[in-house]
């Protein structure tokens, strides 16, 4: 039996990588197995590509040039780790995806995002997570966040207020218009309660 694949969105520090270590955990003890992956990255290639992305100063590329980057790891990772994955039944859990694309590089950046849907397409047909989970916060307490990690990938965060404001209301966006993908979930809580909403969308959406 094919395995599912959920991925994980939200803006900087909005708790994706926390969250997706904690479904994983959940699902593997209802006896799944499980791959927990992140984008960009996510296979060697793709890792060498997220080097030039998340490092550096914030307008280092063009919008057109990002997406492509974005694109060719995506590509990448999915037919190398994520797809022989899912056909061995194993569940996938991504720490991004493609609504990050559609929203970053063609709403915040200004790209537009059905220029980058149709990149999206050329590169990889109708693939999609069967769940997206959104984690929504204040695009300001999610920077607070971020900034107390220290990390040198922190190109994406030191873009302007507007761009994550645009950001935010690009993935509700995105959210509002494909109910049956996606759902939000209130990323401002503490770790725990945010987890047992997730484990109950996942239960009640995928049956694991």
């Amino acid at each position: 039996m094919r395995g599912k694949f959920i991925s994980f969105e939200g803006g900087e520090g909005a708790g994706k990588s926390t969250q997706a270590r904690m479904l994983r955990v959940s699902l593997q003890s209802h006896g799944r197995a499980v791959l927990l992956t992140r984008e960009p990255g996510g296979s060697p290639g793709a890792e060498e590509i997220r080097k030039l992305l998340v490092e550096g100063e914030p307008e280092r590329w063009t919008p057109l040039a990002e997406t492509l980057l974005f694109l060719s790891a995506r590509a990448d990772h999915v037919a190398k780790v994520i797809e022989p994955a899912l056909a061995s039944g194993t569940w996938v859990i991504s720490d991004r995806f493609a609504d990050s694309t559609f929203v970053y590089q063609g709403v915040a950046r200004g790209l537009g995002i059905e220029a980058v849907r149709r990149l999206q397409r050329a590169a990889l047909g109708d693939f999609a997570p069967d769940l997206t989970i959104l984690l929504d916060i204040d695009p300001g307490a999610g920077l607070a966040r971020a900034g107390r990690r220290g990390q040198t990938e922190n190109r994406f965060e030191r873009f302007d207020a507007g761009f994550h404001a645009r950001l935010r209301d690009g993935l509700l966006q995105i959210a509002a218009a494909e109910p049956a993908r996606c759902a939000v979930i209130d990323g401002s809580r503490d770790a725990g309660a945010i987890a047992a909403d997730v484990w109950r969308l996942v239960a009640e959406r995928l049956q694991p």
